[in-house]
């Protein structure tokens, strides 16, 4: 399985230049803790950085930012780990692993962004293959009952 076969395709992304306030508004229109800032938003959409709703509390209130005047370029985080949408899935969860990073953002060929995967994603779907295993446990010994009879 590869990146691009889970990832989240419909990625909440902000420009450098979005201040923090709006940031956190797209949050909330989202539904997600997590913007991807890219350079070009209206193009490649490269990633450039990205913040959370834990920079929002710990850096910009903590350290009494005005969110209504303040960039999200200066909260956001430079050291971005991302992956390639022709990478497997092993590949992307052993990225994420050695860097301690929950998000994996997701670019194209060109280094455009393409998607994300998250540490919720990875679960979800670890929960869906767990539960598929048990559903074939379970039907495996309801036809051993029928046919042992």
């Amino acid at each position: 399985m590869q990146l691009k076969d889970i990832c989240t395709l419909d990625v909440a992304s902000c420009s450098r230049q979005t201040t923090i306030a709006e940031a956190a508004r797209l949050m909330r229109h989202h539904h997600t803790g997590t913007l991807v800032v890219v350079d070009d938003p209206q193009g490649e959409r490269t990633p450039a950085g990205v913040v959370t709703d834990r920079d929002i509390v710990v850096q910009a209130l903590a350290e009494d930012l005005d969110p209504a005047r303040t960039e999200v370029s200066r909260i956001m985080g430079t050291k971005v780990v991302m992956a390639s949408v022709q990478e497997s899935l092993a590949d992307g969860i052993e990225r994420m692993r050695l860097h301690g990073v929950r998000r994996l953002p997701i670019v194209d060929q060109e280094g455009g962004l393409a998607g994300i995967v998250t540490l919720d994603d990875l679960l979800a779907l670890h929960a869906q293959q767990a539960a598929t295993i048990a559903e074939i446990v379970s039907k495996e010994q309801v036809h051993e009952r029928r046919t042992r009879r």
